[in-house]
């Protein structure tokens, strides 16, 4: 099966249960970027989806999500995954993946990977050097056929999981495959938009004159 055209409604799993090794253990979700959790952030990516569930600990948000720990627990993205698909309350066409430590991504990134997922089983973020990044689509009932037992989920990589699957590789646009995973990652990315900011301020200046 393929994703059809103006298929309507999806689910997603926020993967937020990695320790944060370079970052010292701390947790990854509650980093603040722009005065905003990476929790928030990625919520706010997923903005469209009928239903979301974090994989990792549990802490308030302003949206109804389900959290859940992944089993194995320490077992990688892809057990991550694949216990967040099995918390789902209901089953939807198409599930959107993604990695808590990419505050750029946004709803109309997730529209562009449907967008370019159709005739396809699945669309994946892929930056200019062609490293596919957590921020990808899959078909629901491809994902499920590809899965294997849970004592072959643990130490599992997305890239193995998904290798037979139909993945159409998108580029992302500005910062959206930008990752956290050290404190200079978030230096620079506070960096970057301070300067992009600067640029708009003295556009505005020239407008204005």
């Amino acid at each position: 099966m393929v994703i059809e055209q103006g298929l309507s409604g999806y689910a997603a799993v926020v993967l937020a249960g990695g320790q944060g090794s370079r970052l010292g253990g701390v947790d990854k979700a509650s980093i603040e970027v722009d005065g905003r959790s990476l929790l928030e952030h990625a919520l706010d990516a997923v903005v469209d989806a009928g239903e979301v569930v974090v994989v990792g600990e549990q802490v308030p948000t302003d949206r109804p999500v389900t959290f859940v720990l992944e089993e194995p627990r320490r077992g990688g993205p892809a057990a991550g995954l694949l216990t967040g698909r099995d918390a789902l309350l209901r089953t939807f066409p198409t599930i959107a993946v993604l990695a808590v430590d990419m505050p750029r991504l946004h709803a109309g990134t997730f529209r562009r990977l449907h967008e370019a997922a159709v005739g396809h089983e699945g669309a994946v973020l892929a930056d200019p050097d062609g490293r596919r990044q957590l921020a990808f689509v899959v078909e629901t009932a491809r994902l499920d056929a590809v899965r294997p037992d849970r004592e072959r989920q643990h130490g599992l990589s997305v890239r193995a999981l998904l290798e037979t699957v139909d993945l159409v590789e998108v580029a992302p646009t500005g910062d959206e495959a930008r990752d956290i995973d050290t404190w200079s990652d978030l230096r620079d990315l506070a960096s970057r938009e301070e300067s992009r900011e600067e640029s708009r301020e003295e556009s505005r200046g020239e407008s204005a004159g």
